[in-house]
């Protein structure tokens, strides 16, 4: 009796403030929050970090493009160090008299009849233009006749003369597109000066030895160990991408431009040479090469003498065939997956990070960036994120 009236006097646990699933709500939306103002932060620190690059893009691209070069040779002066038995400082030595007698061999084999070519190709444009509207007016005068009833529109007119105009002054407006795209305030003589320094950095980097971010752990001794090893995960990461996505496509572009200009020569078509080489050159930013390559040989190839659908159709064979080796043969051979992008992400990528790095260099550098970031967003979603779910998911139970 005296138990039942003490459990009946015992003060009811109070009701709790919230809900289970209001619990999960509330969690949820400030989980959200925090990561739009993460990502809010983490956008306005990669716009300062792309305003410093442009203020000191006349000091960082040498230091930058000697980096990369010293990480793609880095294998070589190893190898010539194990097999050869030589000291580091003579295999940077040998290096750099291989590179200066292969230079002396292209600029007196291949780079006269690639420029002889070019001059040509230059030279050919207002005949293959004249031919191609000699065609057009011969089977489709339809065509002719509504281009030439618009042409005689004063208003159409006056936009046709000014868009002639800014054509006839893209020349002077190159030098502006090139500072834009890194120069900077640097004057000529400036760009050429830093051109100069790279072959300098390039041989203190190559004599340096050993893993670059052995001692970067070391440097960071404010931050906590699990933070520091993840930083230093990414930073390597980051460098093995860089190193082996541009130590691949450089071989790749190398074979890929040799492949067109021998197919292109081969199959009739006018400066075949100086098109497959340069084709390959501009592999370096993937599709690139492909893009322009159809863009010019095609249309080449139909309205040249003695061009026709033939011969399209061979320069579409060449192209195919050449796609094919590279991406069944050489890209796993040579890159494997170590990016693991999909092609709609290259494409994205590349336009992204050639506006956000104003050109040519943030295309050059969008793979690696990119794969950087998401092999970044894979480790925070496996380690932190996975961690900070389970950990609601046990608080609202």
């Amino acid at each position: 009796m005296a138990e039942e009236s003490s459990s009946a006097s015992a003060p009811a646990s109070p009701a709790p403030l919230l809900t289970r699933l209001q619990s999960r709500i509330i969690g949820f939306a400030l989980t959200f929050l925090a990561l739009a103002v993460s990502g809010y932060l983490i956008v306005k620190l990669i716009a300062g970090a792309v305003d410093l690059l442009a203020l000191f893009s006349g000091v960082l691209w040498p230091l930058i493009t000697a980096g990369i070069m010293a990480l793609v040779l880095m294998p070589v002066v190893e190898l010539l160090q194990t097999r050869f038995k030589l000291r580091r400082v003579f295999a940077v030595v040998v290096i750099y008299g291989a590179f200066v007698l292969v230079a002396a061999g292209l600029l007196f084999t291949i780079l006269p009849p690639v420029i002889k070519q070019l001059l040509d190709f230059i030279a050919s444009v207002p005949g293959v233009w004249k031919n191609a509207y000699a065609y057009t007016q011969e089977h489709y005068p339809q065509w002719s006749e509504l281009v030439s009833r618009y042409l005689a529109n004063p208003k159409v007119k006056e936009i046709v003369e000014k868009l002639s105009n800014e054509a006839s002054g893209m020349a002077l407006m190159s030098v502006t597109s090139l500072k834009t795209a890194g120069l900077g305030a640097l004057t000529v003589f400036g760009f050429f000066t830093s051109l100069a320094i790279i072959p300098i950095y390039l041989f203190f980097f190559l004599l340096s030895s050993g893993d670059p971010t052995r001692h970067l752990g070391d440097q960071l001794p404010f931050l906590r160990t699990t933070i520091r090893d993840d930083l230093v995960f990414l930073v390597r990461e980051f460098i093995a991408i860089v190193v082996s996505f541009f130590r691949g496509q450089l071989i790749i572009g190398l074979i890929m431009g040799v492949l067109l200009a021998v197919g292109f020569t081969i199959g009739g078509l006018k400066f075949g040479l100086f098109i497959g080489l340069m084709l390959g050159v501009l592999n370096i930013v993937p599709y690139l090469g492909t893009i322009l390559g159809l863009s010019v040989a095609l249309p080449l190839a139909f309205f040249q003498p003695e061009g026709g659908l033939n011969l399209v159709l061979v320069v579409v064979g060449v192209f195919v065939a050449v796609q094919c080796v590279e991406g069944w043969y050489l890209t796993p051979k040579i890159m494997g997956s170590r990016t693991g992008l999909h092609p709609v992400t290259i494409i994205v990528a590349i336009f992204f990070w050639g506006t956000a790095l104003g050109g040519i260099l943030g295309m050059i550098l969008a793979i690696p960036l990119t794969a950087f970031f998401v092999t970044a967003w894979r480790l925070l979603k496996r380690k932190y994120l996975s961690a900070l779910s389970e950990h609601s998911t046990h608080t609202g139970s």
